[in-house]
């Protein structure tokens, strides 16, 4: 994060540099602060596509517990890119937390119709909670 830190500070238009520096305060922990990053890059790019930074500013969301504001993105980030299953996984275990049981099965039902696995390598996450809670809601419904 210092290194992108320092090129932020040398070129605050890099919208690239604040992309990346989103992802990685979203895999450190730091939820708030990454949304801020990201919403940063898509102003600098606004026409860069969205689903990648939609699926971050939503894994954000979901991390600090705001699970009505992840759904919205994970939707756009799977609207974005069908195929990729990192937004699938993330909006499946935020259904499940918020107790809409049906609707996270049907995400997880894509998942596996795309032959990804449903439960992910979440070791990138720094957090020990941010992990249990991306794992305890996707076993809540893989499990069924």
């Amino acid at each position: 994060m210092a290194l992108v830190d320092r090129a932020l500070v040398l070129n605050p238009n890099f919208a690239r540099g604040w992309h990346i520096g989103g992802l990685l305060r979203v895999w450190a922990g730091q939820p708030d602060p990454a949304i801020r990053h990201l919403d940063a890059a898509l102003r600098l790019s606004p026409r860069a596509r969205i689903g990648t930074s939609a699926n971050l500013i939503g894994t954000a969301h979901f991390l600090a517990r705001r699970f009505d504001q992840a759904v919205p993105n994970l939707l756009l980030a799977i609207q974005d890119d069908p195929g990729f299953p990192s937004p699938h996984r993330c909006l499946a275990a935020c259904y499940a937390h918020m107790g809409r049981i049906d609707e996270a099965r049907e995400i997880v039902g894509r998942l596996r119709m795309m032959a990804a696995p449903v439960m992910p390598d979440v070791s990138h996450f720094r957090s020990a909670a941010h992990r249990d809670l991306l794992l305890s809601g996707l076993r809540s419904i893989a499990d069924e």
